[in-house]
């Protein structure tokens, strides 16, 4: 194995004097006034505010009620599966996935997800290009979580060099269907930090709390699909390949 990189220090961006905790109970609990559509997402993606008492967060709010039918995925299972995203985002540490619940809203119950300011003057094609090793912690994030669509526009990078990944409503299938733009790092031995990490992942699947979690938001067949990836991964000591017979691309890329 490689010698470990340099990896930087973790730094979400959290709305001011608040920590994850208040961050989440925010979205949870607060109010949801809509202000606004983001109409080139593919399902209904409503950019709202939430209240709670003097605090107030910009947020995306996406129901179940406005989630397209997909041949691969079951019906109105998306935004759990955002959920389960941030739910191992928050296990491995990197803070990959912005806050996120399940909750009811103005039409019906779906994910709440804390809104993302990004920094504008970075170059995303030359981002989702680079060795970037905070985009190399998402690339492995992806293998776990098994994402079928990472897609350049789904990376917001932050002034701070934090990199949060957005859109996580087709991961978690049983069958290989990672398919991203961040493919430089096949076949290269993982980091000394991802084995650390991916080792507490195969722990916390197995019999700690997150294996729970995920279970109240998956199926046990995705939960163990995801335990299955995580061992391959160890046992492998490296980042994937494409798999043969699916697009290793989406489409559009970014």
């Amino acid at each position: 194995m490689t010698a470990p990189e340099s990896e930087p220090a973790v730094r979400p961006a959290l709305p001011s004097a608040m920590d994850e905790e208040e961050t989440l109970k925010l979205l949870r609990d607060g109010r949801l006034e809509m202000a606004g559509r983001l109409v080139e997402a593919t399902n209904m993606t409503l950019y709202c505010t939430v209240r709670l008492g003097e605090r107030a967060v910009a947020c995306v709010y996406k129901p179940v009620r406005g989630e397209r039918p997909l041949w691969d995925f079951p019906d109105g299972t998306l935004a759990a599966r955002e959920v389960a995203a941030y739910e191992v985002s928050q296990a491995t540490g990197w803070h990959i996935v912005p806050p996120t619940v399940y909750r009811e809203g103005p039409f019906g119950p779906g994910m709440c997800q804390l809104w993302i300011d990004t920094e504008r003057e970075i170059d995303l094609m030359r981002l989702v290009r680079s060795r970037n090793p905070v985009v190399r912690r998402m690339a492995i994030f992806d293998a776990v979580v098994n994402n079928a669509d990472r897609k350049g526009g789904h990376l917001l990078p932050l002034p701070t060099g934090h990199v949060y990944g957005v859109d996580h409503g087709v991961c978690f299938a049983v069958e290989d269907k990672l398919r991203t733009v961040l493919w430089q790092w096949r076949g290269k031995p993982l980091s000394r930090e991802a084995v650390g990490v991916l080792a507490k992942l195969e722990r916390e699947l197995d019999s700690g709390s997150l294996g729970r979690k995920l279970r109240d938001l998956l199926t046990t067949a995705e939960v163990e699909a995801t335990w299955k990836r995580v061992r391959r991964l160890l046992d492998t000591g490296v980042h994937p390949y494409p798999f043969e017979g699916w697009p290793a691309i989406p489409w559009p890329p970014i």
